[in-house]
């Protein structure tokens, strides 16, 4: 996935005055920068796949399913979780870690209603080397769009070189046609969406296990927001304890 890491720290809000009261709050390390999210792989790939969810979800699971309502919500969870941890970052290093995991786990359920999907319905679950993900990945989508695009391509793929084409997959992908021994059976569109959309979880679990890690080094080395104040009222104390002696 193309992605930016990082944070970018400024909301935008409040008057000069409160821009550098936080300039100044940054510089001396009592709130750092944090809330850029947005820079995060993790959020635009979480995201991306919220997207693909809920397109998913209204074409092939029935409204009236609970599995509708908790794939959409272990997705959305996901993504403001992230969200909402790396805004609580300034102040809560240990919220930031909880909400963060939160994500990871909504993300990791959401990954395995994916497969149940496929098991249930006998659909391929597709290996990571298969050259439809091979394409997948090296599309490096970032929207909604893309990812559709990807499943046309796939289907008109199979079609020029000789493979049964899949139709508009009305039946929950039930309809996969298979062909003569040696080729590879064609692809439903729910069944390449649902192995799309496990490519992005994968990646975005991935990252994830990259940022608690890095997350709990940070907290473990510097500590959280109570433990920087501290220092700073200790140094302001021996520094008014100099000037008096």
């Amino acid at each position: 996935m193309a992605g930016r890491y990082g944070h970018d720290g400024h909301d935008g809000q409040g008057g000069q005055g409160g821009l550098r009261g936080r300039a100044a709050d940054h510089e001396n390390g009592l709130i750092p920068r944090h809330g850029g999210y947005r820079k995060l792989k993790s959020f635009q790939v979480a995201q991306l796949a919220y997207d693909v969810t809920v397109r998913f979800c209204d074409r092939y699971i029935s409204k009236r399913s609970r599995t509708h309502d908790q794939m959409v919500q272990a997705a959305r969870s996901g993504v403001q979780n992230i969200a909402e941890g790396s805004k609580a970052s300034g102040t809560s290093k240990k919220f930031e870690l909880k909400l963060t995991n939160v994500a990871r786990a909504s993300l990791e359920e959401l990954r395995l209603d994916y497969e149940d999907f496929l098991r249930q319905r006998s659909l391929a679950l597709l290996a990571p080397d298969h050259p439809a993900l091979v394409r997948f990945k090296k599309k490096r989508c970032t929207t909604l769009k893309e990812v559709q695009d990807w499943v046309v391509e796939e289907i008109s793929y199979t079609d020029r070189h000789g493979q049964t084409r899949t139709g508009t997959d009305t039946n929950n992908g039930e309809g996969s046609v298979p062909v003569s021994d040696g080729l590879c059976k064609s692809l439903s569109s729910s069944t390449l969406v649902a192995n799309g959309a496990l490519s992005l979880l994968n990646l975005a679990c991935y990252l994830l296990d990259r940022q608690l890690a890095a997350q709990a080094r940070a907290f473990e080395e510097e500590g959280g927001f109570t433990e920087r104040l501290y220092r700073r009222r200790v140094k302001a104390r021996v520094k008014k304890w100099k000037s008096q002696t």
